[in-house]
């Protein structure tokens, strides 16, 4: 604090502060809870979150340890048993031999970015992002002191990121790496194999690092998805509990990197996080188990899927992106609005239907979408069909 004619000021805050963007979804989640706490309804479809459980080994597994007694500290690369059981998934999931060396356990997939970040990337170097593309991407990199340099997605290339593209935009000015979503958010688009082993080609080529987000890989709906390490051994893929095994609220995920970047990386880890958390990392272990539960709920969202995708049209919806996986539908609402932000907030003061503006994820194009999330219940889906159509027409 500074002291002038008796009047304490704080000093400035870092300016990197001002370049990062909320995050819409967010706010929308707490619009809607303030309308709840007045007593209205809600159809939530604004957020990316499990409306089930996490799965019963993974439950039964926490209240294990919590009974045992203390729950402390880990090594900061995460428990040995998760790390071999993590590696072990990519042998059975996609004949990828992993060493569990290799697997960094992380504080939820977003510390896996931050982590993989600093490790990649000094100080204004450039990364290439997709729009539409996960919007935390854009804010972590400028708040790392790192430049975002954004591909729009295109109708052409099915709104895919391509190696032509990338190709293209390190042309234009050296990138230093890139990063890729498949499935994608917000779309669930996914690249398939020979795509995205282009991709990881045209990294080595131009001497870039590849960073592939995989953390909606189990919830596919027309083919399974293909992890970039089935093609690049050096590409640093990063993934997460919390979509496919409901476990959003642990807070524990993963990143697959190049032998070179775990002790780098454990460096990071020991002084930004200490360790992930004990308890989370028990549960996880026993998530694998719950397989059954979890291809249960995940029929609920190919039902919650295939009603949308053919309600929607019905009330004048009619375009959107390829939903080959996740649980969204990124919706093109030009017909109606070319002000998604104030469409939203309108949608659901009026319809208590919660969606989120398509500018959370393309500052340019976003004004004319919307994304809606299906992973409620069926009955939230029909609720948000019906309140729509009253409302448009």
């Amino acid at each position: 604090m500074t002291k002038s004619a008796g009047i304490f000021r704080s000093p400035p805050l870092a300016r990197r502060i001002e370049r990062v963007s909320p995050f819409l979804a967010m706010d929308v989640l707490s619009a809607a809870a303030s309308k709840e706490r007045r007593g209205d309804s809600v159809v939530h479809m604004e957020v990316g979150q499990p409306s089930a459980p996490a799965p019963r080994p993974a439950l039964e597994a926490a209240r294990a340890a919590l009974d045992s007694g203390t729950i402390g500290y880990t090594e900061a690369l995460g428990i040995a048993p998760l790390r071999e059981r993590i590696a072990r998934h990519y042998r059975d999931a996609y004949g990828v031999s992993l060493g569990s060396e290799r697997v960094i356990v992380t504080t939820g997939s977003s510390a896996g970015f931050v982590l993989a970040f600093l490790s990649l990337f000094d100080p204004g170097q450039r990364v290439a992002i997709t729009a539409p593309g996960y919007p935390a991407y854009r804010n972590i990199l400028e708040a790392l002191g790192l430049e975002p340099v954004v591909i729009p997605l295109t109708r052409v290339d099915g709104w895919r990121l391509t190696a032509a593209a990338v190709e293209d935009a390190h042309a234009l000015s050296p990138l230093n790496g890139v990063l890729a979503m498949s499935p994608a958010n917000p779309s669930g688009t996914m690249i398939g194999p020979g795509p995205l082993a282009a991709l990881g080609d045209a990294c080595r080529r131009l001497g870039l690092w590849f960073v592939s987000d995989e953390i909606y890989h189990g919830l596919t709906y027309t083919e399974p998805a293909t992890t970039a390490l089935a093609s690049d051994d050096d590409a640093v893929v990063i993934n997460s509990f919390s979509k496919y095994y409901c476990m959003t609220g642990w807070r524990i995920g993963w990143i697959v990197v190049p032998d070179p970047l775990v002790r780098p990386i454990e460096r990071l880890a020991q002084n930004l996080y200490i360790s992930p958390p004990y308890l989370s990392q028990v549960a996880a272990l026993a998530a694998f188990d719950g397989v059954d539960e979890l291809e249960a709920v995940k029929a609920g969202y190919a039902r919650n899927r295939a009603l949308l995708l053919e309600e929607l049209p019905k009330i004048g919806i009619t375009e959107m992106h390829p939903v080959d996986g996740a649980f969204y539908i990124y919706a093109d609402v030009a017909r109606f609005t070319n002000d998604s932000v104030a469409f939203c907030r309108r949608l659901l003061e009026e319809t208590g239907v919660a969606a989120t503006p398509g500018v959370d994820f393309d500052p340019t194009e976003g004004p004319h979408y919307m994304r809606l999330s299906f992973a409620g219940s069926e009955e939230d889906c029909r609720q948000a069909v019906s309140r729509l159509a009253t409302w448009l027409r």
